[in-house]
């Protein structure tokens, strides 16, 4: 069963999603379970927006953790590091700390560090959307989705049950992985996306012509579509995985620079080939998509 006292720490899309799937999974699993919900963030229209959903709302990081059971870190990357030394400092006695951060090593290398008095594990939910807040966020948005999870140092039976628990009641899909090939991993199937995309926007942007966005479909709309993503997270997302994003970059920027040269030179062979592979790939990525 779910600690009954959870308190989640940042409530935009994906730490308001949380709290609306665990809310509604309270109201809707028979039988009921308990669950004093505590959410913490600092901007008070998100405050005033989530005051019905939670037994206590607070801009107080310390305020928030002082009873919590299990606390959730949805914040930015960087942030939730720098939480995770305010929780040591403020509950020496520790907790169950589990996050939902888009890449892992920093994020492990801090848990790996709390006290022995703290169970942790990382988490990281594939699924998003490109708006940011809690108006965004929604109770199935994790609904038959990935949820990866990564033990670490302070990783224990218990808190690993109660992360699996958290994975079934909001619907999502188990997968446990090492944090760095999960870092390795996303680096290419999301956070390289994300950077293809905000050039693409920035490249068609500098044309200068007005009848672009006339012009432009569901193509360019749908490979574009996550360049709108919130650059705060994205900031933190590229700086914490840099290692593994540069070498996917390298990776695309020769695959790219190879393209250039078989169009340069009319290599229809050679193009029509990296063309028939990559169709060939894509539709075993959708036969293997599940």
């Amino acid at each position: 069963m779910l600690v009954k006292r959870v308190c989640i720490v940042g409530v935009g899309l994906m730490g308001g999603s949380m709290a609306l799937a665990l809310r509604l999974a309270q109201r809707t699993t028979v039988p009921r379970f308990p669950l004093h919900l505590t959410l913490v963030d600092r901007d008070p229209k998100t405050r005033e927006a989530v005051k019905n959903l939670a037994n206590v709302v607070t801009a107080d990081f310390a305020e928030g953790v002082a009873e919590a059971e299990l606390v959730i870190l949805a914040t930015p990357v960087r942030t939730v590091v720098h939480l995770l030394g305010e929780l040591a400092r403020i509950r020496p006695f520790g907790c169950m700390v589990m996050d939902i951060g888009s890449s892992k090593a920093a994020i492990e290398n801090a848990m790996n560090h709390l006290p022995a008095t703290f169970q942790a594990i990382g988490g990281h939910p594939m699924c998003g959307r490109e708006t940011a807040g809690f108006s965004a966020a929604t109770p199935d948005l994790f609904r038959k989705q990935t949820f990866v999870l990564c033990r670490n140092a302070r990783t224990t039976p218990a808190i690993e049950e109660q992360a699996h628990r958290i994975v079934n009641l909001i619907g999502a899909n188990l997968l446990l992985l090492p944090a760095e090939l999960h870092d390795n991993i996303v680096a290419v199937v999301s956070h390289l996306p994300y950077v293809v995309a905000a050039a693409l926007m920035r490249n068609a942007a500098t044309m200068g012509d007005e009848h672009v966005w006339l012009v432009s479909s569901t193509g360019f709309r749908d490979t574009s579509r996550i360049s709108g993503t919130d650059p705060t997270m994205m900031l933190d997302i590229l700086l914490t995985n840099k290692t593994a994003v540069l070498d996917q970059l390298a990776h695309y920027q020769a695959d790219l620079s190879a393209l250039q040269k078989f169009i340069e030179t009319e290599d229809e062979v050679g193009l029509r080939q990296w063309l028939t592979e990559t169709q060939k790939q894509y539709l075993e990525y959708r036969r293997n998509k599940r």
